[in-house]
């Protein structure tokens, strides 16, 4: 007891002060409250989130919603559904040989359209990516198509590629009238040419996307390889396209989904029943023909949530194995 009130008595005050307020808890309100987010910052989340989540909710979340319900009944679309055929719908669709042969005409279009729309894209962004005189027009009226309606497109293609349309006149005065064709009611052709309208169509929406992701590769790259010696084909294999490879992987996925949901141009250019007998149907259409058209408000909804799994899964999917590098890259964790 003595030995320990003589260092009691040798240590100075103040370092018996600062042991005793490191041994004491923190108070209450520490830095533990101060890492709460106040209401007022709630409140502002609210105010500026909450009408695009009410808006999000009431057009996209309540609909799925709606539709998953009515696909359990057998309904007109006038009153309450009443007749519970339970997965009856689902069965018929996946038992129809016209919806199968919708899925496989979208299959078709999601391969094309990344095989064709792709390189083409890639290459036109490359040469606009260079100094040359008119760029900045070729740019427009590459870009212009994807700006036009799909009504105005597939009216006007409807009429060119009609058999006494433009094109086969214009073959015909060349002296190629033996290449003109029924280019919309001809089984083996029909599905290639709403490939080569879609990828008109939506090739500026490409090249628009690629030409942004070579603005943010460092010239210095370009110019370390041709000092190296590399001609100009390999550093676009080795550099351009590595370095590309986020925008080409981001601009696959919005292809992919917008395949799975072609709608307007096959609706307006070859109608609700000249679809099935050309050969270009595709999920959508088949809704609207066998749902909306004829009716049947609870097989068409059947028909749209089988569409909204099929996107959801495939979308699931590319994401969990092919942006999952982009999107770690892109992910930061929280600070403790």
């Amino acid at each position: 007891m003595e030995t320990a009130a003589h260092v009691n008595r040798d240590v100075p005050d103040s370092a018996r002060t600062g042991a005793s307020a490191a041994e004491a808890p923190a108070p209450a309100g520490g830095p533990a409250q101060g890492r709460r987010v106040p209401w007022r910052r709630w409140a502002e989340i609210a105010l500026l989130a909450g009408p695009g989540v009410v808006v999000f909710v009431t057009f996209v979340i309540v609909p799925v919603l709606m539709a998953g319900y009515y696909g359990f009944f057998e309904w007109s679309g006038y009153g309450v559904p009443t007749e519970f055929v339970g997965l009856r719908n689902y069965e018929l669709i996946f038992t129809d040989g016209a919806f199968l042969e919708a899925m496989w005409h979208n299959g078709f279009i999601l391969v094309m359209s990344l095989i064709l729309q792709g390189p083409v894209a890639i290459g036109i962004a490359l040469l606009l990516n260079r100094r040359m005189r008119g760029r900045s027009l070729i740019r427009v009226l590459i870009f212009v198509p994807y700006v036009i309606s799909e009504v105005i497109v597939a009216i006007g293609f409807s009429l060119m590629l009609h058999p006494t349309g433009a094109v086969n006149d214009v073959l015909d005065r060349i002296g190629l009238g033996g290449l003109a064709l029924d280019w919309l009611a001809d089984p083996d052709v029909a599905i290639w040419t709403l490939m080569l309208i879609l990828v008109w169509k939506y090739i500026g929406f490409a090249v628009i996307l690629m030409l942004a992701g070579l603005q943010g590769i460092p010239d210095e790259l370009r110019e370390a390889a041709a000092i190296d010696g590399a001609s100009y084909w390999q550093t676009q294999w080795h550099i351009t396209l590595p370095l590309l490879g986020p925008t080409i992987r981001i601009w696959a996925f919005l292809s992919i989904i917008g395949s799975l949901q072609v709608f307007d141009l096959v609706y307006v250019i070859w109608g609700q029943y000249v679809a099935d007998t050309a050969g270009t149907s595709t999920m959508a259409t088949y809704m609207v023909a066998n749902g909306r058209i004829s009716g049947e408000y609870g097989y068409g909804s059947a028909v749209a949530v089988v569409i909204f799994l099929i996107s959801l899964v495939i979308a699931l999917v590319y994401q969990r194995y092919v942006l999952r590098r982009d999107t770690e890259g892109a992910l930061t964790e929280g600070v403790a």
